[in-house]
């Protein structure tokens, strides 16, 4: 029986053939959102275990739990720890992991959200409930940490003259609030082809949600949880995301770079715990088309090998928060 979805993930045949699930396997979809990628997953006849971290889509999931006769486990929670997830609901191993990096359009479209400036609504972008929120940070941190997150995650280059403005203009309590601050202090021109305040939401967001070290600590759990043969598939949709994303499967695939072609290839180390990593794949005109959110989307996918999983941090292969240069 299968459960209509609100919304189309992107890249959604690609990733699926990239985890190419069978009957009988077990699956983890660690940002489950409105269903699209387990739905698709469930329909091959494997089993899935989703998580999300958002109550509201595990409350609007539970049609999809009852027409899907136990082959649908679905759990409050952070993919960061799908690996501790999977196996409290009975499986040490599994055979794919499928994770959807980012806001879902389900949280963009609703104001009360506080996610997106396209309609007013609450300064929150918290993605759990009773979590850290955007409120908070904004009318508590210091000038110079909003800068630098600015600058680093929304990769705004005028990061300082926009923290002057949030700062002067405290206490914030709405997006519609924020945006304004945004537009004046950048000289925003209406009209224009994009709305700077994209960057400063995009930056705060990741932020107030540790959205990075989620992917990081999510991809190592990924590492740990999949069994010899099994599938990753991972959609990012920006930059930092993608860089995060490619990196780790270069190094684990044992692609690291040589610090110079004058020194003997490294033959210590661990083995490589990934192989057949693909080429990045993105949207093609036709779903550029149906839905434009796909367009700066990238799916990076890779199957596991027998080796054991490395211990340690992953390499990000980006620059930990510094200070803006005043």
């Amino acid at each position: 029986m299968s459960v209509a979805v609100p919304h189309i993930p992107v890249l959604l045949s690609e990733v699926i053939a990239a985890l190419a699930p069978a009957a009988g396997e077990t699956h983890i979809d660690g940002t489950f959102g409105a269903g699209g990628y387990s739905s698709a997953i469930l329909a091959r006849g494997a089993s899935v275990i989703a998580i999300d971290r958002d109550g509201d889509a595990i409350a609007e999931g539970q049609a999809m739990v009852a027409a899907h006769a136990g082959r649908l486990t679905l759990v409050e929670g952070r993919y960061s720890t799908l690996d501790s997830i999977s196996a409290a609901a009975g499986a040490d191993k599994v055979d794919g992991v499928t994770l959807d990096i980012g806001v879902s359009s389900m949280q963009l479209d609703r104001a009360e959200r506080g996610f997106s400036f396209g309609a007013d609504g609450p300064l929150s972008m918290a993605m759990e409930k009773g979590g850290a929120n955007a409120a908070d940070w904004i009318n508590s941190a210091d000038e110079g940490d909003i800068a630098d997150v600015l600058f680093h995650y929304g990769e705004e280059r005028q990061s300082r003259r926009v923290a002057r403005a949030i700062v002067a203009a405290r206490p914030l309590t709405r997006t519609g609030e924020l945006a304004a601050i945004v537009r004046r202090a950048l000289g925003h021109r209406p009209g224009a082809p994009k709305d700077p305040a994209t960057r400063s939401f995009q930056a705060i967001r990741i932020h107030v949600n540790d959205e990075l070290g989620e992917l990081e600590r999510g991809l190592a759990a990924a590492e740990r949880v999949l069994r010899p043969g099994g599938r990753l598939a991972v959609v990012a949709f920006h930059s930092l995301e993608d860089r995060i994303v490619k990196n780790f499967l270069r190094v684990r695939s044992g692609g690291a770079a040589q610090s110079s072609r004058h020194l003997p290839v490294r033959q210590s180390g661990p083995s490589p715990s990934f192989r057949n990593v693909a080429r990045a794949v993105r949207a093609g005109d036709a779903e550029l088309a149906a839905n434009p959110r796909a367009r700066s989307a990238v799916l990076r996918a890779a199957v596991r090998t027998d080796a054991p999983a490395w211990t340690g941090a992953v390499d990000g292969g980006f620059e930990r928060l510094g200070r803006v240069s005043r």
